[in-house]
């Protein structure tokens, strides 16, 4: 026998074989290293073209605010009300020691009504705004 256990044959061997562990591991670590990203994706919004300027990359430790065409508010991926949306941004501003609220308006919204949310943010205590852009491809 090519693996013996040391005994005469008979008894049970007690080696663990973490082949199969190893690769599930790095199964799940590819998937979630996938998924990840993807995870703010989840609103449909088309984002204005920019050139690239300061490149930030969305994750789950920033408070996103996304504004739908249909004039929706999503805090993250939870729909929020209008008359709730301060109080929710200043609780999730709170809970992850963040200054800066990232802005995610879809393209099609009429500029006045993305200025009047960003003017309306403003007038309660939420300063530090930060439009999120997409890269304009050459």
């Amino acid at each position: 026998m090519a693996f013996g256990s040391g005994g005469n044959g008979n008894g049970p061997v007690s080696d663990i074989n973490v082949t199969p562990l190893v690769d599930v591991m790095l199964v799940l670590l590819v998937i979630f290293m996938i998924t990840a990203p993807l995870m703010f994706n989840g609103i449909e919004l088309v984002l204005p073209k920019t050139q690239e300027s300061n490149i930030v990359s969305i994750n789950s430790s920033q408070v996103i605010l996304s504004y739908t065409t249909s004039e929706e508010y999503y805090l993250g991926k939870e729909k929020v009300l209008q008359s709730e949306i301060i109080s929710f941004i200043k609780r999730e501003l709170q809970e992850t020691k963040s200054q800066t609220l990232f802005l995610r308006a879809d393209y099609k919204l009429d500029y006045g009504k993305v200025a009047k949310l960003m003017s309306y943010l403003k007038a309660n205590g939420i300063n530090q705004i930060a439009l999120v852009t997409e890269v304009e491809k050459e």
